[in-house]
């Protein structure tokens, strides 16, 4: 499975990305944010694709100009997310390489992704949520236009052994649709 957007190719992660990935993942500013810690091999980055990133709906984030990965994206289900345990609905995921900050490239991605899963995994409500002080994934979900749902105090991060202040937002095909009329 392959998405194009107008600067972007979503397409499955393959192995021979790991040097690619280890060398935005290995950024003390990219995981830790988002929940996890920065790779430490290009290995560990192999295991990463083979393992965390085989799932159906992840996808390497590529420029069409060289079809590099400089981040991903994904859409979770099943026991891939903690948000929902509902059939017809998904956890957005996403992270991008520091060096493609401000571009607007993951809201692109994201738009496109959010299309599939509602108009072809057949999706009710996508759920998206960031960890207090991750202001980008926050604008992020703020230009898609997700709406607030709850924020939760307590949230356990277990890759980076602690606990967060978590926020949720939501957005339903309903007012997907109506925002990309």
């Amino acid at each position: 499975m392959k998405i194009e957007t107008e600067r972007l190719i979503l397409r499955k992660w393959e192995e021979s990305d790991a040097e690619s990935l280890y060398k935005y993942a290995k950024d003390e500013a990219i995981g830790p944010i988002a929940g996890w810690p920065p790779h430490k091999s290009v290995e560990e980055s192999l295991e990463i694709i083979r393992t965390v990133f085989s799932s159906d709906e992840c996808y390497a984030v590529c420029l069409k100009e060289d079809n590099i990965a400089i981040g991903s994206i994904s859409l979770m289900t099943g026991d891939a997310t903690d948000m929902t345990d509902r059939d017809d609905e998904c956890e957005l995921g996403y992270w991008i390489g520091k060096d493609f900050w401000g571009r607007g490239l993951i809201p692109e991605a994201a738009k496109a992704l959010l299309e599939r899963a509602f108009s072809d995994l057949k999706m009710t409500t996508v759920w998206c949520g960031y960890y207090d002080g991750n202001e980008k994934s926050k604008r992020v979900q703020e230009k898609l236009g997700f709406v607030y749902h709850h924020s939760c105090d307590d949230v356990n991060v277990p890759l980076m052994n602690e606990v967060r202040k978590g926020h949720t937002n939501i957005m339903t095909k309903e007012h997907f649709e109506e925002l990309n009329k």
